[in-house]
């Protein structure tokens, strides 16, 4: 049986928060559905779309008998919404925060007293897309979602992981859970280092004179083009990421600047041999992640061709 909760408060209309907004609704796991942001545009378009049953104007309103409460803002923000719940939540609240770096949300979380039970979350899922008009309920089905608890061991504590599993769960997410330190080192590599190489090359073929952005979008149909669709993601967002999970990604750019120089080393000198071999392991990877339900192995991965 799903827990189903009274009133949830989605701190952060965008697109993670308004989609579970709409995949708590059609799970029915809440009575109310409330939204805050510090937008007025984006309250209003909250509503509007339907994503959320009202949005209202202060945090304070937003978390008053509130028993979920769904921290999505940028990383950057979590600290200071995590202070304010912390005054502000209902005793017992379940508070769930669903950003891609957990040092600082754990962190944060340690440093603030709250009879609000604060579970550390991260679902693995999201698309170029932004604004509480592109949710869609859809969105976390057959989709990782990893909690990182504080580092408590009490039952009420457990209880309340264990309750944000299941609502994750209801929403059709598969769920892991690991130490915040891991997942940060984890996501540096399958994550944030792609995303910083998406920017990396687009900013690169913008700066190149000798090719025309006439020719970038006319042939941007090969490797580039999904390049572009990584790039086209929140920049607010990820300039958060890299600010707040600093350590991890220097170290996997590190290593990735040594896969660089190695293939470098390769084509001048002609190491067909070496290139080779570099590009076996990309394949047999990939085919490791269509075996494991995380990609399609057909034209176009499996998306529809207005995405």
């Amino acid at each position: 049986m799903n827990e189903k909760f009274s009133k949830a408060a989605i701190i952060g209309v965008g697109l993670i928060g308004s989609s579970l907004a709409r995949a708590l609704r059609e799970a029915g796991l809440a009575e109310t559905i409330i939204g805050f942001d510090q937008s007025a545009d984006v309250r209003a378009r909250a509503v509007g779309c339907g994503a959320v049953d009202a949005a209202v104007q202060t945090l304070k309103e937003a978390l008053g008998g509130a028993d979920l409460i769904v921290v999505s803002t940028p990383v950057g923000a979590v600290a200071e919404i995590l202070a304010g719940v912390a005054k502000e939540a209902e005793p017992g609240a379940l508070v769930v925060d669903v950003g891609s770096v957990k040092g600082a949300v754990v962190n944060a979380a340690a440093a603030i007293s709250t009879r609000a039970f604060i579970v550390p979350c991260h679902p693995v899922a999201g698309t170029e897309q932004s604004g509480p008009e592109a949710g869609f309920a859809a969105l976390f089905r057959d989709r990782w979602s990893i909690i990182t608890p504080l580092p408590r061991q009490d039952e009420e504590y457990l209880a309340a992981v264990a309750r944000a599993a299941g609502v994750w769960r209801a929403v059709g997410a598969h769920v892991e859970i690991m130490d915040h330190e891991h997942h940060d080192l984890a996501l540096a590599i399958t994550s944030h280092l792609p995303h910083l190489i998406a920017f990396t090359l687009v900013g690169a073929a913008d700066d190149l004179e000798s090719v025309t952005e006439a020719e970038i979008v006319k042939y941007s149909a090969g490797g580039f083009r999904d390049f572009t669709r990584i790039a086209a993601s929140d920049p607010v967002m990820w300039r958060d990421v890299f600010l707040n999970n600093k350590a991890a990604i220097l170290e996997v750019l590190g290593r990735f600047s040594e896969e660089l120089a190695l293939l470098q080393r390769a084509i001048r000198w002609g190491d067909a041999d070496t290139l080779e071999s570099v590009f076996a392991r990309g394949r047999t990877l990939r085919r490791a992640i269509v075996a494991a339900g995380q990609e399609k192995d057909v034209p176009n991965f499996g998306r529809d061709e207005k995405d």
